[in-house]
């Protein structure tokens, strides 16, 4: 079976009967029947998740996982893997969706390329060195020619050209995190993150082992980076992830080795960032390891993945960014979730429950941030990320 003719299965099946209908009329009434009463149901359009895995891990997967979900009720159903890829622990689509990447976690590391195709297909287009040991994050910079990449293991940052067809040229820069000094218990640099600020004028890499964030300006011409400034955290607090605010001036930092939030303002002029005092997470006590921060577009809630309490904590965004208000913890309905997500239009969250296998969806109360389950969770081998596609490929990629 091809994986047009697999994904056009799954997604027959998913969204079967879940169309729209309009009532008839009452009997003896003269009002005329709706045309759209006399065409059929009218299905809703399918969407599409990417799901990362380890290939290398007991009972993992065989490669980038899909499946498709409907954008009302979040069910899910299972599609074909597209294989060709190792360890693909960590996905982000290029701006014009014609492209996913992913990172290769292992020693030495690398970042593959895969051209996507509107009937479902799918292209391997390559795969580039890291320069590094166990690269466990990547993201594409707004302008769509650089992907940034942070090698986990060996505690440094990469840089690789985008070609026109989405592939990957040779690495243009890999920069160490040689300083401060490892937090305690730590054995080196391990940087776990890099994104592009809102404002396009800087990057952001965060270290666990080093407690710190480092700031660097992106030569756009040579695919450099250079080092503006680094925010030290406290010894041993562990920082995993940064989420902006949508305003661009305050980020949230999730901070998995001391279980705390902290806020942090950010200056787009300098590209410092300057850290806050460490906030609760709403897991009680002990370490929670908590992954990952998401905001509304409205920049009205925050949602905090918790891998050990297995919840999402619900804050209350306040002053423009600058104030995280504790709401709420709720079970997460699945073990150990290592990434969130939210759909394009921000009505469902998901989240790769990487322990129990499973994705679990939820919607979004819009008024004052509730998450409700949608249902049954989706078995995915050992799913440690989950990537709600922004839309289908564009035709001619």
């Amino acid at each position: 079976m091809n994986h047009a003719t697999s994904r056009r299965t799954v997604l027959g099946a998913l969204f079967a009967g879940a169309a729209l209908s309009v009532a008839p009329a009452p009997p003896g009434s003269s009002r005329s029947p709706d045309p759209a009463s006399t065409v059929g149901p009218r299905p809703r359009t399918p969407r599409r998740l990417l799901l990362g895995t380890y290939t290398s891990a007991e009972g993992g997967g065989t490669g980038i996982g899909t499946a498709a979900y409907d954008p009302v009720t979040g069910k899910m159903a299972a599609g074909p893997v597209i294989t060709g890829v190792a360890n693909p622990s960590y996905l982000a689509a290029h701006p014009s969706g014609a492209t996913v990447y992913a990172v290769d976690e292992q020693d030495p590391g690398g970042v593959t390329a895969v051209a996507l195709t509107p009937d479902g297909g799918h292209r391997v287009l390559g795969t580039r060195g890291t320069g590094g040991a166990g690269p466990t994050h990547l993201s594409v910079h707004p302008t769509g020619r650089w992907l940034l990449t942070a090698n986990h293991t060996s505690g440094s940052v990469a840089v690789h050209p985008i070609r026109g067809d989405g592939s990957l040229g040779e690495r243009t820069d890999l920069v160490a995190h040689t300083t401060p000094p490892p937090g305690p218990g730590q054995d080196g640099a391990h940087a776990h993150q890099i994104v592009t600020t809102p404002d396009g004028g800087h990057v952001l890499a965060v270290d666990l082992g080093n407690d710190a964030v480092y700031t660097y300006r992106l030569d756009e011409k040579r695919g450099r980076l250079v080092l503006v400034s680094c925010a030290a955290l406290r010894p041993g607090a562990g920082p995993r992830h940064i989420t902006f605010h949508p305003g661009g001036r305050f980020a949230y930092l999730a901070c998995e080795v001391d279980n705390t939030a902290v806020v942090c303002g950010y200056d787009p002029a300098t590209g410092t960032l300057s850290p806050g005092a460490p906030q609760s997470t709403g897991t009680g006590a002990g370490t929670s390891y908590p992954a990952q921060f998401l905001v509304t577009a409205d920049g009205r809630f925050a949602y905090l993945a918790n891998r050990g309490h297995n919840s999402l904590t619900r804050y209350a965004v306040e002053d423009d960014g600058a104030v995280l208000r504790l709401l709420a913890a709720v079970p997460v309905g699945g073990d150990f979730p290592r990434q969130i997500a939210f759909s394009p239009d921000g009505k469902l969250l998901f989240a790769a429950n990487q322990r129990s296998g499973t994705v679990t969806a939820f919607r979004v109360d819009a008024r004052d941030g509730g998450l409700t389950r949608t249902g049954r969770a989706l078995a995915a081998p050992v799913a440690v990320c989950v990537l709600p596609y922004p839309s289908a490929p564009p035709a001619g990629h």
